[in-house]
């Protein structure tokens, strides 16, 4: 899974890759924006780093099957 994180005024957005499938991602990123571990969102990607954003600042996160690279012009 691809995920993008928007972060309130902030002109960049966070991405990075899971190995962990939507469901588990979705139910993780629900549990911890409820208020679990203090109002942080805490996710970890197939590299082993961690990204921890606080949730009063999230203002989205959008998960996304990884599509393979294209290369040339074709669409």
């Amino acid at each position: 899974m691809e995920i993008h994180i928007g972060i309130a005024h902030s002109a960049r957005e966070i991405v990075f890759e899971s190995d962990k499938t939507a469901a588990e991602l979705e139910k993780t990123i629900a549990d911890q924006v409820a208020g679990g571990d203090g109002g942080m969102l805490r996710l970890e990607d197939t590299k082993g780093h961690i990204y921890i954003v606080p949730t009063r600042t999230l203002t989205y996160v959008e998960l996304t099957q990884e599509s393979g690279r294209k290369v040339g012009f074709a669409p």
